[in-house]
């Protein structure tokens, strides 16, 4: 009887296993300190991210991982939920979307997101004496699992059909044995992109965003809207660029109408809405149609923008959500755009970040947001798809007025009688932003750098 091999990478899963290992140590550290967690569990996170960061870096294992942990380490010091739970529960969530970006199996990326999954769900309800934390992380439980219902049902059908779940074997098998149009093959491809599009917030699947946003605590929205898009269309990339290229005429037509309704819908909605973080959620929508333009230029050229759009949306979205997370109120931070009413004049370095953010979510040079952009509707007319690129300059130009009025409130509103409106930053809010300040402005001045990161790590996304 022969004796089973097994040979386990253990470098290959280094930045998990020490995000892991860590998130266990703070819990351990945690339980035996009395009421919120002190500077030593703060530490041991920054410490253990830095680490899993390095390792990443060192292994060339998926550099949107990286920016993953940026989050995570900004989150780290947040005065709202100072707690070795949620620190863990962060880092729980940073290691499955890692394992999605960096997975070439659908078994793996399903596990990866689940991981990340519960642990946003728990997250969303992190304060427990809120109704809407409560009520946001419900409907994101039941919604989220629906779609990972979706999600599996479609893995299974691939299995069916190809016998793997490989994508590297899922590939060539459609291209040996010509299945490309094979019926349970496509179910089971359109129920991935039905899984997935629920993930990354695409129009029809969006409905959830806008009130789980809202509910969840300001520093959970602001991870929840940054770093598991990230994993998802990292996971896009590398599903539909290479497990599935063979099929690129079926499913490029169902990303071409996904991106116009997402693009289109998420920046009409956000033109109607006087909440700060539901305005943001309805951006971040319109944001994802974006990314799905970017899919659709080709593996080369859309590899590049996805990477490169991706790093200044994290920093644009984080330092946003972390200015709103300044703003007192009795609530979890100001959620109407009127509480930004003379913060220009109030926080000046805090409104000049805010403006920086929201003209780079609006695509106005010389951000990130702009080169970003440029690059995703360029690729997308090199690809001939010329109108797509059109409607989405249209629709960006849309999200110019909503973005601005935000700016206008912040300086052209008076700031009204009373106490201070705003939460002095404490150093790790304020090193974030000033970083996510600095990033946003250097990538749109002298974008060369980080394009051609991008341009290496595309070969490893797409050809693993």
């Amino acid at each position: 009887m022969s004796e089973l091999s097994l040979s386990i990478n253990w470098m290959a899963i280094l930045p998990h296993l020490i995000l892991c290992g860590v998130a266990c140590a703070v819990l351990i550290v945690s339980a035996g300190r009395q009421g919120r967690a002190g500077s030593l569990t703060l530490g041991i996170c920054i410490l253990g991210c830095l680490a899993a960061m390095i390792a990443a870096w060192t292994m060339k294992t998926g550099d949107a991982a990286l920016m993953t942990l940026l989050i995570t380490a900004g989150y780290a010091g947040r005065w709202e939920v100072e707690s070795g739970e949620f620190y863990a529960l962060v880092l729980f969530a940073t290691a499955g979307m890692m394992a999605m970006a960096g997975g070439l199996d659908l078994v793996t990326i399903f596990v990866g997101l689940e991981v990340a999954s519960v642990s946003q769900y728990i997250l969303a309800a992190f304060r427990w004496n809120e109704p809407r934390s409560t009520e946001a992380s419900v409907k994101y439980l039941l919604l989220g699992a629906f779609a990972s219902g979706f999600l599996l049902y479609g893995i299974a059908l691939i299995f069916g059909a190809t016998g793997s779940t490989n994508l590297r074997e899922i590939a060539a098998t459609i291209s040996q044995s010509g299945l490309t149009g094979n019926p349970l093959l496509l179910a089971g491809l359109g129920l991935l992109l039905v899984g997935l599009g629920f993930k990354v917030s695409a129009v029809p699947f969006h409905m959830w965003t806008p009130d789980v946003y809202q509910g969840a605590p300001t520093v959970v929205t602001g991870f929840m809207a940054s770093g598991p898009k990230v994993a998802v269309v990292i996971a896009l990339l590398r599903i539909l660029g290479f497990g599935f290229n063979d099929l690129r005429g079926e499913w490029i037509h169902i990303l071409w109408w996904l991106a116009v309704l997402t693009m289109v819908v998420g920046n009409v909605l956000a033109l109607v809405q006087r909440d700060i973080k539901r305005l943001l959620a309805y951006s971040a929508i319109a944001h994802a149609g974006y990314l799905l333009v970017a899919l659709l230029a080709g593996e080369e050229l859309g590899g590049i923008g996805v990477l490169f759009y991706l790093v200044a949306y994290v920093l644009t979205t984080l330092g946003a959500f972390g200015v709103v997370a300044l703003v007192k109120n009795e609530d979890d931070g100001g959620t109407d755009v009127d509480s930004f009413a003379g913060l220009g004049f109030e926080r000046p370095w805090l409104g000049v970040a805010m403006a920086v953010f929201m003209f780079s979510l609006a695509g106005i040079p010389p951000t990130a947001g702009f080169v970003g952009k440029f690059y995703i509707f360029g690729g997308a007319v090199q690809q001939g798809h010329v109108l797509l690129a059109v409607i989405g300059v249209m629709a960006s130009l849309v999200s110019v007025y909503y973005y601005l009025r935000v700016v206008v409130v912040m300086y052209m509103q008076p700031s009204p009688e009373g106490e201070t409106r705003f939460a002095a930053a404490n150093p790790a809010i304020g090193l974030a932003l000033v970083v996510a300040v600095v990033g946003i402005l250097a990538l749109g001045v002298y974008p060369g750098p980080l394009y051609s990161v991008a341009r290496d790590a595309v070969a490893g996304l797409i050809a693993p």
